[in-house]
């Protein structure tokens, strides 16, 4: 779930708990969590609205001065449906991490990361990608990411990024400063599957 930079601090301090967006359907599911790109926040309730229902209190809750100023940055026409999401800050941390950390697999486990990896290799914008990208990311912990999908020949950095979550919502990767490591669930997936070179 994107957010300006101006407003992910007021998230992850809790003043703002409220998202009014214009969207041809809703992208937000109550009772989902979604990343803010600082925090996990868990929506709440979501409402199809019309402009006359927003408040000043509304405004406030989602980080503007006002009701004008909240529709002043309203995206989209007027014929896009438009809603209100209440949300908030997930406190119990990013479930990713605790899977990350979890490197004692069985057999059902390896199995079912085996066969996520083979979905993504089928349906993903690179074929047979996940192999490769696990194993460069072992071999280069912290190499920029733009370097790295540049070796492996992806054409497009974002898709590249795009792709690597999915190993990290797998729980096989970690997110660096710059660049990515292998989770410990990650090293025992690869010894214990027998994808190492």
């Amino acid at each position: 779930m994107l957010f300006e930079a101006r407003l992910r601090e007021g998230i992850h301090e809790g003043r703002i708990t409220l998202m009014v967006r214009r969207w041809a359907r809703s992208k937000a599911i109550p009772g989902h969590r979604y990343r803010t790109g600082v925090d996990l926040i868990e929506v709440e309730e979501v409402d199809e609205i019309v402009e006359g229902d927003l408040t000043d209190e509304d405004a406030v809750a989602a980080g503007y001065g006002d009701r004008a100023d909240l529709i002043a940055n309203l995206r989209g026409g007027e014929e896009v449906p438009l809603y209100r999401v209440r949300f908030h800050v997930v406190t119990d941390g990013d479930p990713r991490d605790r899977l990350a950390a979890t490197a004692d697999l069985t057999a059902d486990d390896v199995a079912a990361i085996d066969a996520r990896l083979q979905r993504f290799d089928a349906t993903g914008p690179k074929r047979a990608w996940t192999r490769e990208t696990l194993e460069a990311i072992r071999a280069n912990p912290g190499l920029r990411a733009g370097t790295l999908a540049e070796q492996l020949g992806w054409e497009e950095l974002l898709v590249f990024k795009r792709s690597v979550r999915k190993l990290k919502d797998l729980g096989l990767t970690l997110s660096l400063e710059v660049g990515y490591r292998l989770s410990p669930r990650g090293e025992a997936y690869l010894r214990l599957s027998g994808r190492t070179r």
